[in-house]
């Protein structure tokens, strides 16, 4: 019975991800588009303005290309993007900046307060750029996740090119952008009037005076008036309530604990049926973990079709004789499924290995905690039919004690002995007894009948 509920239970679990990951898919674009921006002024060519203010990651990545797209369609005669950002991920900096690159839309960057490292990148490659005075932009150097700077000459001199293609293509001068991104840059700086001796960050005054900067305004208004489209519509871009959590369900660390939940509800689940709260818990991270990768614009319908045929499999290899064939396409099913839905497919494995240990650490305890209840008590007898509780294979002989009979076998110490003329099996109280000898019953343990040697008759 118990395996049946198990059975049952993943089955529901499985068809229960599929479902929710289908609903995903028809409800999530739809969403997002009702959610897309809200409109000012009247009817005629429109200006999207589009924020930049948080860490440059997946998911403001697939926010920006989202919001890029509304605005190729609906014909925008500009896109003013809003920065202001410490920088983040390079790989996304570098897929944003061909976005903006490559926009058939115009764009402004309007520097709100900072444009640095990967932001100073992404403003770079707008057509024009607007600062606020006060802002800055600029300090664009590598570095790693703790925040220091990465010694590799190769990297530097890669970024430290990008930097320097995406400033010729604005027409702007290509050494500021070198000493932005090249530590101890000591090329020559002109209009700075000074030696920056390390990473380079221009004020908005030092931008404007050095052709970094076009204009400076105090506003998104004024930087409208300025372009001269103060009389069109204006479209402010939010991201939608899916791409914020998506946001946050995309970071490296929320995705490794969703994972490890999530594989290790699973497995409690099947370790230890009869609750169904690990189970239930575990779809849930699956869910969410496929949810944010879906909605950054990372995983579609084939890797959660993949991710779920990878459990069926893993739950057949279970109750299936396959000698480990299933266990391992499913294990296969599963990889390539969390690997094919995230950004990067090599950080995917990494981070679920990570979790695959974690997972089985937690699974481990539960086991313990519950071992009574596990599992693998199919396999074990642990019940006891004791003489205390009434279970007896034959009928106990107390009627026997006190009796006298004769040994019909030497008694060493167990033999046969003969009472009433009944032969039956018996061990002495203590010593040898001879065949023959004369014995009286000492007393009945249970089924055992204890003896020993005596003079009656």
């Amino acid at each position: 019975m118990r395996a049946i509920i198990m059975r049952c239970r993943l089955r529901a679990a499985v068809a229960a991800l599929m479902l929710l990951s289908a609903l995903l898919a028809a409800f999530v674009p739809a969403a997002q588009a009702a959610d897309g921006g809200q409109v000012e002024g009247g009817a005629g060519p429109a200006v999207y303005v589009i924020p930049v203010r948080q860490t440059i990651e997946s998911g403001l990545e697939a926010f920006l290309k989202r919001a890029f797209r509304e605005a190729e369609k609906a014909r925008a005669e500009r896109i003013v993007l809003v920065i202001n950002t410490n920088g983040g991920r390079l790989e996304n900096a570098q897929n944003i900046g061909d976005l903006v690159g490559a926009s058939p839309v115009p764009v402004t960057a309007f520097v709100e307060s900072k444009a640095f490292s990967a932001g100073a990148y992404i403003a770079l490659n707008a057509d024009q750029i607007v600062m606020r005075p006060g802002s800055s932009i600029g300090a664009a150097a590598m570095v790693d996740g703790a925040g220091n700077l990465v010694d590799n000459p190769k990297l530097i001199s890669a970024w430290t090119a990008e930097m320097r293609d995406a400033a010729e293509a604005s027409g702007r001068d290509p050494d500021i952008a070198a000493a932005m991104a090249a530590p101890n840059y000591r090329g020559e700086i002109p209009g700075i009037g000074r030696d920056p001796g390390g990473i380079l960050t221009l004020t908005a005054e030092e931008a404007l005076r050095v052709g970094y900067a076009d204009h400076l305004a105090d506003s998104v208004d004024e930087v409208i008036a300025w372009l001269g489209l103060g009389q069109r519509a204006v479209v402010h871009v939010e991201p939608s309530l899916a791409e914020k959590a998506a946001r946050v369900l995309t970071q490296p660390g929320v995705m490794l604990l969703l994972l490890i939940v999530g594989i290790a509800g699973i497995v409690i689940e099947m370790l230890v049926p009869g609750f169904g709260v690990p189970g239930i818990t575990g779809i849930v991270a699956l869910v969410l973990y496929f949810f944010g990768q879906y909605v950054a614009g990372f995983a579609g319908m084939e890797s959660v079709a993949l991710f779920a045929l990878g459990i069926i499999l893993l739950v057949l290899e279970l109750f299936v004789p396959s000698y480990g064939v299933l266990g391992i396409l499913g294990a296969a099913g599963i990889i390539g499924g969390i690997a094919t839905a995230a950004y990067d497919a090599g950080d995917a494995v990494t981070t679920l290995l990570y979790a695959l240990g974690a997972a089985a650490v937690l699974a481990a305890i539960a086991g313990y905690i519950f071992r009574r209840r596990g599992v693998w008590n199919k396999f074990i007898l642990r019940e006891a039919l004791t003489f205390e509780e009434g279970y007896l294979s034959t009928e106990a002989r107390t009627d026997l004690e006190g009796k006298t009979g004769t040994a019909l076998t030497p008694l060493r110490p167990a033999g046969v002995v003969l009472i009433d003329g009944e032969r039956i099996d018996a061990v002495s109280e203590g010593g040898f007894v001879e065949a023959g000898a004369r014995i009286k019953v000492a007393r009945v343990e249970g089924l055992r009948l204890v003896v020993k040697e005596t003079k009656e008759e």
